[in-house]
């Protein structure tokens, strides 16, 4: 897919040889697309985990302490999701239930799930695409704690820079990585979406027992 001059989101070496060019700015534009990736619920698809992981392969391969990227990224993973979670708990997140986007018997299991895993939803749900988007959004809409919400926010955001970001740094070195980066980044995208698969088979096999009871 050509994504013109966004096609480093996709393409890590289009990511690197804008870092090499530009690395301030680079640096920001990454940063900015955790914010989204994190702050608005309705862009669950950017590609948080690659382009981090990436990110720290490009300080290991030019020298580079992962410190200031890691501290860029904590910062914008923090703020973003504390923007959804405000979001979730204005009147434009009742707004969305008052459409009816989100029916009762959703809301209602969302109430019940956050209630018993919110706080590790919050901070596991980071290294879950799309769960790291809607969980900031659903814990507001149901009224977490904001003070409990931040602690688990902070958390995640803090664990889930430094994996990826150190996990780039430290694995770059290696030169079957940076052969196959491309690769490795596919591979960590496909690891990142199994939660979801399973989720969903589960949720799956939950609604189908009650058929096979009657």
């Amino acid at each position: 897919m050509n994504l013109g001059p966004f096609s480093w989101l996709t393409d890590e070496k289009a990511l690197m040889a804008l870092l090499a060019a530009h690395e301030l700015q680079g640096l920001l534009l990454v940063a900015a697309v955790i914010f989204c990736e994190t702050g608005l619920v309705l862009l669950p698809f950017l590609p948080g985990d690659s382009v981090l992981f990436a990110l720290g392969a490009f300080a290991a391969l030019n020298g580079r302490s992962p410190l200031v990227a890691l501290a860029a990224i904590v910062v914008a993973a923090i703020a973003g999701d504390s923007v959804n979670f405000l979001v979730g708990r204005s009147r434009a997140g009742q707004w969305i239930v008052h459409k009816g986007w989100i029916s009762d018997a959703n809301m209602k299991r969302t109430k019940d799930y956050f209630a018993r895993f919110g706080a590790s939803t919050v901070t596991i749900g980071r290294f879950v695409p799309i769960v790291r988007t809607i969980a900031p959004f659903v814990a507001g809409l149901t009224g977490m704690d904001l003070r409990r919400f931040l602690v688990f926010n902070i958390a995640g955001g803090l664990a889930w820079s430094a994996t990826m970001i150190l996990g780039g740094f430290w694995l770059g070195r290696i030169a079957w990585v940076r052969d196959h980066l491309s690769m490795l980044s596919l591979a960590i995208v496909a690891v990142s979406v199994i939660p979801v698969g399973v989720q969903r088979l589960r949720v799956r096999a939950t609604t189908r027992q009650p058929h096979q009871n009657l």
